[in-house]
């Protein structure tokens, strides 16, 4: 992964972990152990799919440019499609508090798609790439190919 990706994913991480940590503790205040589980696990799966999902959008982005958005709009709609499938199958669960766990993946998945929408605008990707044959000096190169 290119440095920029990597710098895109700590940028989006690291906020979403933060936010985990004080919904892990304000759960672990309201709902107990249990909600403070959910938190974690709900922290945990929003980082997994989303990272997943920058992961797959960087590649794309590399090898079929002229897909990227459509990619993009579509990995979103499939991780908050995933996100709630997640939420209805531990619904009744016992394992964790599942309000907490809600409250926690909507908390996290919101602070993920702003930081990561805040790294993208910071970044300072080149939309055209630059021309390496040409001079410093404003000369144009020659013409070495066939002339018809």
């Amino acid at each position: 992964m290119p440095s920029n990706d990597v710098r895109i994913l700590a940028q989006a991480a690291v906020p979403t972990a933060a936010v985990g940590a004080v919904a892990a503790v304000v759960s672990g205040v309201v709902a107990g152990g249990k909600g403070a589980t959910g938190a974690v696990v709900g922290t945990l799966v929003v980082i997994l799919f989303m990272g997943l999902g920058l992961y797959v959008l960087q590649r794309t982005a590399k090898s079929l440019p002229h897909l990227f958005q459509a990619m993009g709009l579509m990995l979103y709609a499939a991780q908050i499609l995933l996100l709630f499938i997640f939420m209805a199958a531990f619904k009744n669960t016992t394992l964790f508090h599942p309000r907490a766990f809600a409250f926690t993946l909507l908390a996290t998945t919101l602070v993920w798609i702003a930081a990561q929408t805040r790294a993208h605008m910071k970044a300072k990707t080149l939309y055209v790439e630059p021309d390496s044959s040409a001079s410093p000096t404003g000369d144009k190169p020659e013409k070495t190919g066939h002339s018809s």
